[in-house]
């Protein structure tokens, strides 16, 4: 006999349908799983759930992976292809029926909606009840036939779930679900429970909306004798206003949030955090998160996606970040957000750059403007705030300014003295000579110091956009 999930080695999955973009709430289910394997050196496993041949597309899996390598979710071997495995879901049909646990169905479509009508007719619901379920196999037509799964009639199915608690459902609820078509494909409940099966997934952690199927799916473990793996029904991730996510409250696929400029660390930490607590741990990396995470700390209510919060994670993954490996991520937004990629000098500024701007930017958007004066060239077009500061007696400093920073040494230590006697030279604060600086050398008013920007831009450019600005 097999030993309980719990102390097998551990192996999580995700397994989305390849009929459209990964959602968000997608990712964060992947994380879950992925964050539970690799906390205890077990396996994460991903399977495309591609059975429904006419909704699924390859550019749906292609996107799907995207979304999930962005994320920096890894997955173990091979993507598995469900349908790709039609012919094993099928064989356990039959073994099912060599068992005793399922039957022929030769009941056709009219016969079933007569049924459904005729109960209409009396005003009750009924579940379809095969005529087939017993039948004596000598009486079988040579005709086309579904095969059911033998659902016990009386009684109660617990599901035991880590997150959601025992759950019971009546069987008198359940009907002799189909498994296998009569063109002898499986349906997604057959599918599902084999493909689990039989990568040996210990722990199946998905969506809540999945909780009923885990009853049917639960009965085709017992019906093969097979070991049941530990439920986790997670809660959905609803918008702001407490409502399904959907578009109206703004991206809900993940590779829209790439696009947006939010960091893929700052991303993982948010959805980790996104219904699921251990103690009052907020900002935390992806290493620290595999040895928190823990099925106890998801909760049970419906994580609300707040986009205030998850700018502020953000911002600290970004402050602190490698700056060759944000360098590298920035590229990657630059691709996906469809902008210019940067030249080699501009790469090679934004990277002295970053020292400077990456405490002050939530976003990736946020830090390029920031950094906006690394990125351009001469000449510099002031805007309209910052060119008011541009006027004759700002542009006669200026000019006084730039022999001043000929021969000196580069340093902020060796810049201040100069700068603070220019701005007593002309009977003035150390702010009142900012203003124009920052319009000379950003074309900004909301820059980084002015020391800062002198140091990454170096000393010809800054005298050369001093002078400009003189001119």
């Amino acid at each position: 006999m097999s030993r309980p999930p719990e102390t097998r080695p551990v192996v999580t999955r995700f397994a989305p349908s390849p009929t459209g973009y990964l959602h968000i709430g997608g990712g964060r289910t992947a994380l879950f799983n992925w964050l539970y394997a690799r906390g205890r050196g077990g396996t994460f496993l991903l399977r495309i759930e591609d059975t429904d041949r006419e909704r699924s597309t390859p550019e749906a899996t292609a996107a799907i992976l995207r979304g999930l390598t962005w994320l920096g979710l890894d997955w173990d071997g091979e993507v598995v292809s469900q349908f790709a495995r039609k012919d094993r879901h099928a064989e356990v049909a039959h073994q099912m029926l060599a068992r005793g646990t399922a039957y022929k169905c030769f009941s056709t479509q009219e016969e079933i909606a007569a049924f459904r009508a005729e109960a209409e007719a009396r005003g009750t619901y009924a579940l379809f009840q095969s005529p087939w379920r017993d039948a004596d196999p000598a009486t079988f037509p040579d005709a086309p036939y579904v095969i059911r799964m033998k659902a016990p009639r009386s009684g109660e199915t617990v599901i035991h779930d880590t997150v959601q608690g025992r759950v019971v459902i009546q069987n008198s609820t359940l009907d002799d679900m189909i498994c296998l078509r009569s063109d002898a494909t499986p349906t997604y409940m057959l599918a599902v429970v084999v493909d689990d099966h039989d990568m040996g997934v210990t722990h199946v952690i998905r969506g809540d909306d999945h909780l009923n199927n885990a009853a049917r799916q639960q009965m085709i473990y017992d019906a093969m004798g097979w070991e049941i793996p530990v439920w986790a029904h997670i809660p959905l991730i609803h918008g702001p206003d407490g409502k399904k996510l959907s578009k109206r409250h703004g991206a809900t696929g993940v590779e829209e949030y790439q696009a947006m400029g939010y960091p893929a660390a700052g991303m993982r930490n948010y959805l980790t955090r996104l219904g699921w607590a251990h103690g009052d741990a907020e900002i935390f990396t992806s290493a620290e998160a595999m040895q928190m995470f823990d099925l106890s700390g998801i909760g049970r209510a419906p994580a609300r996606l707040d986009f205030k919060k998850l700018e502020n994670t953000c911002g600290h993954h970004i402050a602190m970040a490698d700056n060759a490996a944000l360098l590298h991520e920035i590229e990657g937004f630059l691709v996906a957000a469809k902008r210019p990629a940067l030249s080699p000098a501009q790469k090679q500024l934004l990277a002295q750059a970053l020292y400077c701007v990456k405490d002050r930017a939530k976003t990736f958007p946020e830090l390029l403007e920031k950094a906006h004066f690394a990125l351009i060239s001469r000449p510099v077009v002031a805007d309209e705030v910052s060119g008011k500061s541009l006027d004759t007696v700002s542009r006669g400093i200026l000019k006084s300014l730039t022999p001043r920073l000929q021969n000196v040494r580069w340093t902020k230590d060796a810049l201040e003295p100069i700068l603070n006697d220019v701005a007593a030279d002309y009977g003035i604060g150390f702010g009142k000579l900012a203003a124009p600086l920052r319009a000379a050398l950003a074309g900004r008013s909301a820059t980084p110091s002015v020391y800062d920007m002198m140091l990454v831009i170096g000393q010809n450019e800054t005298i050369a956009r001093l002078e400009d600005a003189a001119a």
